[in-house]
């Protein structure tokens, strides 16, 4: 169950340990999403919760499933990984990926990365068939190539939106704005999942921010930023301004006050308003407990969450104006 009775959440489970069973919640990004968006959004986020609780289901670790879950989201236009990712000023589709087991703290990641349908994957190939946690550009397309992941031509993963967009804004800022502070953008997506055993994992992709320099990484991929997850604490995936969450570290932050005997919702909304009040940057997050409480929180207009907490879907109801929106940017 949820931690709290803010809107989209059911209220704390005091015998959620009794009767454990494994959780799943996915974002779809935290922007100004359109409404012209919101219910492909709503009915990705749902579908790619669903995948990832099959896994569940099936007996797969929580790894399993958030790796599932972010493929869906990946293979999905309507977000900004894999297929459908923003252009970098070059107008080309460059990656970055993590993924991380609470279990063990092992973790993967990919920055930079181009013609890779999924990234996700590429990352828990760079956790379990290599020594290091991060491989990036050249070097992490070098290490798909060795290891056989099959490469997409360029055009695969572009959509006709994306390239619209980028003709209309060929700037950084403009891109910049248009992920936070309009409707004409997208962002990373991510998940974090609890299995009956009780081991947590998290992963998050994304195409980063549109017209962003060649080369730049943002906090996906970054270890503690976009994305923790560890036993004792809990699996975070982040979304936003990914400057602004490198500077904050924002999954270590949240899981740090949970640490500190936080909820899991108390946690996330004092991080993201601590980011708000240092950096004036705007985002959000998805959390999970190892005993299963869960929370979705953001401080942009809108940002699609869905969750599968023992067998039932829950989700923001996707038509206009019914949007449970919780906003703590002032």
């Amino acid at each position: 169950m949820a931690e709290s009775s803010s809107p989209g959440m059911k209220r704390e489970d005091p015998d959620r340990n009794s009767k454990m069973s494994a959780v799943v919640v996915v974002h779809g990004g935290a922007w100004a999403i359109p409404d012209q968006l919101a219910e492909a959004s709503v009915d990705g986020v749902k579908a790619a919760a669903c995948e990832g609780s099959s896994v569940l289901k099936r007996g797969g670790s929580a790894l399993d499933a958030v790796e599932a879950a972010v493929r869906a989201l990946e293979d999905n236009p309507a977000f900004n990984a894999g297929h459908g990712a923003t252009l970098n000023a070059d107008g080309e589709v460059e990656l970055d990926a993590i993924i991380m087991d609470g279990r063990t703290l092992a973790s993967g990641a990919v920055s930079s990365v181009k013609n890779i349908a999924n990234p996700v994957s590429l990352a828990r190939a760079v956790m379990e068939k290599t020594a290091h946690v991060m491989l990036t550009s050249r070097g992490a397309n070098l290490f798909a190539e060795s290891i056989g992941v099959v490469t997409v031509p360029p055009d695969t993963l572009l959509t006709e939106y994306e390239k619209k967009e980028w003709e209309k804004h060929k700037t950084y800022v403009t891109g910049v704005d248009e992920d936070f502070n309009t409707q004409w953008a997208h962002d990373t997506v991510g998940a974090v999942a609890v299995d009956r055993a009780g081991n947590v994992a998290c992963a998050t992709s994304t195409g980063g921010i549109r017209n962003k320099m060649v080369g730049r990484v943002g906090d996906s991929p970054v270890i503690g930023a976009g994305g923790y997850a560890d036993n004792l604490s809990g699996a975070v995936s982040c979304t936003g301004h990914g400057e602004s969450i490198l500077k904050v570290t924002l999954a270590r932050l949240i899981l740090s006050h949970v640490e500190r005997g936080k909820s899991v919702a108390d946690s996330s909304q004092l991080s993201l308003q601590y980011m708000a009040d240092r950096v004036r940057g705007a985002g959000g997050s998805i959390v999970v407990s190892p005993s299963g409480q869960w929370a979705a929180t953001f401080t942009t207009d809108r940002m699609a969450w869905a969750a599968v907490d023992q067998d039932v879907l829950c989700s923001l109801p996707a038509p206009r104006g019914q949007w449970a929106i919780r906003r703590l940017l002032t």
